[in-house]
């Protein structure tokens, strides 16, 4: 299905199961919807609806210039739960800067959140060591510096390969993403402490984002720290254990 974000930007969606409502995030530049469609989203479906969208200038939806801001993308994620919740408090499941997009929306709509999932969500976003690496390069270079797991997923060559190439192209080179990200700001922890809907924050032993899950533990009123063996990108490199954490936690 199609819904349309903020200001009309078209976003691909998908929805799975039956049940209380659960919406994913994937992360920008190398996620889509797939992310979590081969990997948490299954299981989750056999007790919940649970509603994929791919991220503006991702996978299928509308390749928009602009809008890589973390208020902009609330919006389309606020878009995407008016449309697909029927009223009801939606569970959130991020992973990367789609977990950074759904805490700001829990901050700002905390009355429309039942449950909070972030996974390796960067903070500030314009810090993730795995992001900047890709600053300066090429989309081909972009390609082969992924870790094998993600390239092997996401591309598997052919045309596939060449979609994606010319995705990370006109994100790259044709939108404001990069300096969007440049340009985001860290959520204080006077902010995060007012965060209300119950937390579970995931993060890998080897990510360069692991402190942030310390933080989190830190500052949000009883949220929970749960540590995976593998690096930032998590949904691919331990899906079973993160699908494991994530139920648990959602269903308890």
């Amino acid at each position: 299905m199609q819904i349309a974000g903020f200001e009309g930007v078209a976003l691909h969606a998908q929805a799975l199961g039956s049940g209380p409502p659960v919406v994913m995030l994937h992360g920008l530049l190398v996620g889509n919807m797939t992310t979590w469609y081969f990997s948490t989203a299954p299981e989750l479906a056999k007790r919940h609806r649970v509603v994929l969208f791919d991220l503006r200038g991702h996978g299928l939806s509308e390749r928009a210039p602009r809008g890589y801001d973390v208020a902009t993308m609330t919006r389309d994620l606020e878009a995407v739960i008016d449309e697909t919740a029927n009223g009801a408090k939606v569970a959130l499941v991020g992973h990367s800067f789609g977990a950074v997009v759904a805490l700001a929306f829990a901050l700002r709509k905390p009355e429309r959140v039942s449950k909070l999932v972030v996974v390796e969500a960067p903070l500030p976003p314009s810090r993730l060591e795995e992001l900047e690496r890709f600053l300066g390069r090429s989309p081909d270079a972009m390609l082969g510096a992924l870790p094998d797991v993600l390239r092997e997923a996401l591309v598997g060559g052919g045309r596939r390969g060449r979609r994606f190439v010319e995705a990370m192209r006109f994100l790259t080179q044709e939108s404001t993403l990069f300096d969007d990200l440049r340009h985001a700001e860290d959520i204080p922890d006077a902010d995060l402490a007012k965060l209300t809907p119950p937390l579970l924050a995931v993060y890998g032993t080897e990510s360069s984002c692991r402190p942030v899950g310390a933080r989190l533990a830190r500052v949000v009123p009883g949220a929970r720290l749960e540590e995976l063996r593998g690096g930032h990108f998590l949904p691919l490199e331990a899906p079973t254990a993160l699908t494991d954490a994530i139920a648990r936690f959602i269903d308890g």
